[in-house]
């Protein structure tokens, strides 16, 4: 029988995203707000998105569909966690309620007949996401052909480590396999350590270490909190080189216009692709195999 949701979060499997992000909104604010929205102009190189389609796979809290609807873009955001959904379609409820240019629905990257029925997309957009589906592949795969001809695909996919990423998992498998009260002392002794470490690099610098932790301390309008909580809890975990992700969409017909990249440290490296022309499906190594190259 195929697990559901529930049950993949009941059994530590999967990390409830929603429950974190419900408490995120709670504090949302103007200021977040206007700062999701400079992030995605500035991501995307214009802050009058009229005119586009933007697909938000994996919505979570709903702030980066809000900025791009806000932006004028119209709208469709879809999530997994139906906790995801529901912040998603509250957000959209309170700022453009009835608004028939913004969609929020459930559904899977990973399935390809969900996907098929929504079209294709001027901007397809997926914000460390498709590393939580566990077939990292599949879901890149099926992003990338919502794409529309011209459009583009803008992605960030967490950094592979060697040495690394295998601690990071085995940390976010136990996060999701413990009781509530220890996954509050992971986070806390996460955040502690994480913290200390900001706070000496920023003293380095000549920074204030306290002004990361106002609204316009980090970027795309989060919060620290509850980043370490979609850190330290978002299992499944998969991670990519930067080599892999440009090969992986250039032989899918894309273009690369735009990398970002946190070098050998953790943390998400950023793209823009852009979609040529269709893709020449001789060069599809197929669906589940991934990408044969490294860096």
């Amino acid at each position: 029988m195929t697990q559901t949701w529930e049950d993949e979060t009941s059994a530590g499997q999967r990390f409830g995203f929603g429950a974190n992000w419900r408490e995120f909104l709670a504090r949302l604010d103007q200021g977040r707000i206007r700062q999701a929205e400079d992030s995605v102009a500035a991501l995307l190189g214009a802050r009058d998105l009229g005119g586009l389609r933007l697909l938000d796979i994996g919505s979570g809290s709903g702030l980066f569909s809000l900025a791009a609807r806000r932006l004028g873009a119209a709208v469709v955001s879809f999530d997994f966690d139906p906790d995801s959904v529901a912040c998603t379609a509250g957000l959209r409820q309170a700022h453009f309620p009835g608004d028939a240019a913004w969609t929020a629905l459930r559904g899977s990257v990973l399935d390809s007949t969900f996907l098929d029925g929504l079209g294709l997309f001027d901007v397809v957009y997926s914000w460390g996401v498709l590393h939580h589906t566990g077939q990292l592949w599949a879901a890149l795969d099926n992003a990338a052909q919502r794409v529309a001809p011209g459009g583009r695909l803008a992605i960030a996919l967490y950094n592979h480590q060697p040495f690394f990423t295998p601690l990071h998992t085995a940390l976010k498998r136990l996060y999701c396999r413990s009781p509530k009260p220890g996954r509050l002392a992971i986070a806390l002794a996460y955040a502690l350590g994480a913290g200390a470490a900001l706070a000496v690099a920023d003293l380095l610098r000549g920074r204030n270490p306290l002004a990361r932790h106002q609204a316009s301390g980090l970027p795309r309008g989060m919060r620290f909190w509850h980043d370490v909580v979609d850190w330290v809890g978002g299992y499944p975990f998969e991670t990519s080189t930067p080599q892999q992700v440009f090969d992986f969409c250039r032989a899918r017909g894309f273009e690369l216009r735009l990398l970002r990249t946190v070098g050998g440290k953790s943390g998400c490296n950023e793209f823009i692709f852009l979609r040529q022309a269709a893709p020449d499906l001789r060069q599809d190594q197929g669906r589940d195999s991934g990408p044969c190259a490294s860096s």
